[in-house]
């Protein structure tokens, strides 16, 4: 029988009413989904925050993911953050960041821990300061071993960045480009903006011009590993080859953003953040909010359910800011109007959502009723602004909605 969880993920994926085919993709996608997916979120925070203009006192409600925008967050000194995932090791994940960050002795340790996360002196301070103050269904977890043997918590030890879903997923990238007599590493070594445009002209796009690349990047499974399921895929692609989609979304990661300030790109091409102490990293790790993000880390509700679950049992007007990543490309028409019902239900006056799009054009006209579509204003202009600022580079839309009256 399938798990609980699996279940969870099911639901919100699989279209019962899509031909046979298209089915057992959705359930093949529920499957991969149901592990660790991101060790790291593939939003930018800084973006982010900007759109939402959180205020001290805030309520948030957020999908969690990986939980690096959950708890940046928290530098803007809202009152709660209520952080929600179907994916229950993203729901560990989140929980293990919290009580670290409360717990760990000093900043040092909080940075080896989540941002080198390759260090054995990380797991001393796991069983010492994190494993006393975890809840059990959380060190069960972490202490529990992955499908290949491995204990979960020793992954900090080895390198984080590097397992889950899209870890593994690029490592694969890595493999088949150095097959191919690319190596992505190699970007790391640019400069200059101009250097990281020469190494993508001359290294990466002729890359994706290989038929085998474009074969296997033309099979809805092929991005299973981004987290991307079928129906997002059909999304993304748009009716185009999806090897010149990746390559216009990768000539963006590589070419818009000094390598220095985009952590994105250390990810992808260096499997982890930079070493040096000036690298680029997630708002929640920089020196200058440890305290703060310290004192208020305890502010965090990390929920394993539905958005629209637990909207439905929320008081109405009870939230100021909602992010849904690019959750809204994996639903139904039915499914959209069940969540911003809830939405509109449970929204304060001037409440903002935002969300992305693997396409480039907002998903809700012409999929949302009218009347409730019209109790919300679409900041056209800022949105495409975010979307071009928006460093991981991955998506077509980043979108911004506030709350008329």
């Amino acid at each position: 029988m399938a798990s609980r969880p699996n279940r969870k993920i099911a639901a919100a994926v699989v279209r019962e009413d899509g031909e046979q085919k298209q089915r057992l993709l959705d359930r093949a996608f529920a499957l991969a989904f149901k592990g660790l997916v991101y060790a790291q979120i593939w939003e930018d925070p800084v973006v982010d925050m900007e759109a939402l203009a959180i205020e001290p006192g805030n309520r948030i409600a957020t999908i969690a993911s990986g939980g690096c925008n959950v708890f940046s967050y928290l530098t803007a000194d809202p009152a709660e953050i209520v952080a929600v995932d179907l994916n229950t090791a993203h729901v560990a994940l989140n929980n293990l960041k919290r009580v670290a960050i409360q717990r760990l002795s000093d900043h040092a340790s909080l940075r080896r821990f989540f941002a080198d996360a390759d260090n054995s002196g990380n797991i001393a301070d796991y069983r010492a300061f994190v494993r006393p103050h975890l809840d059990e269904v959380t060190r069960r977890y972490w202490e529990g071993r992955d499908l290949v043997g491995r204990r979960r918590i020793n992954g900090f030890a080895h390198g984080l960045y590097k397992r889950g879903l899209l870890g593994n997923f690029i490592g694969v990238a890595h493999l088949v480009a150095r097959m191919h007599r690319v190596d992505p590493r190699q970007f790391l070594e640019a400069k200059t903006i101009e250097e990281q445009r020469t190494i993508f002209e001359t290294k990466f796009a002729p890359f994706f011009d290989r038929k085998f690349i474009r074969w296997v990047t033309d099979q809805r499974s092929s991005l299973f590993g981004l987290g991307i399921p079928p129906a997002q895929y059909d999304a993304l692609a748009d009716g185009r080859p999806m090897a010149d989609v990746l390559r216009a979304r990768l000539e963006k990661l590589t070419c818009d953003f000094a390598l220095e300030d985009n952590y994105f790109a250390w990810q992808a091409f260096g499997r982890g953040y930079g070493k040096h102490a000036a690298a680029s990293l997630p708002p929640y790790l920089h020196a200058d909010h440890y305290t703060a993000v310290r004192e208020r880390a305890g502010r965090v509700m990390v929920l394993h359910a539905n958005m629209t679950d637990m909207l439905a049992a929320a008081d109405a007007t009870s939230f100021d800011r909602y992010i849904f990543l690019d959750a809204q490309d994996w639903m139904s028409d039915a499914q959209l109007t069940a969540l911003w019902s809830e939405v509109t239900r449970t929204a304060r006056p001037g409440a903002r959502v935002l969300f992305r799009t693997a396409a480039e054009p907002s998903l809700l006209p012409g999929r949302l009723p009218d009347d409730l579509l019209r109790r919300w204003d679409y900041r056209a202009a800022e949105s495409l602004d975010y979307t071009r600022r928006d460093r991981s580079a991955i998506y077509g839309g980043v979108h911004l909605y506030i709350l008329k009256g």
